[in-house]
């Protein structure tokens, strides 16, 4: 049963790890063409030509702290943004 589970978590991860790796390097490729199109540099800070940018990128992503007001109803705060994209996702 654990090699099963092993096995299937294996395959899972060689499924979404190229495609996330993908999905990150178009869009420095989109921002690199976005730079290019307003006579810009673009992102070239991290790494040799930029290289680097989506892995900086995902590292920021990661360390943000979640912001709760104080004086929000928490649940209303959370829900709300789960709620919209539900319902853009019906429309």
């Amino acid at each position: 049963m654990f090699l099963f589970f092993l096995n299937t978590t294996f395959k899972f991860l060689g499924i979404l790890v190229p495609l996330l790796v993908a999905v990150a390097y178009m869009t420095l490729l989109e921002r690199k063409v976005m730079a290019s199109m307003q006579c810009r540099k673009g992102p070239n800070v991290v790494g040799i030509f930029g290289l680097l940018q989506p892995l900086a990128d995902g590292l920021k992503l990661f360390a943000k702290e979640t912001v709760l007001p104080l004086s929000a109803n928490l649940l209303i705060f959370i829900l709300s943004p789960c709620i919209t994209f539900l319902l853009a996702l019906l429309s």
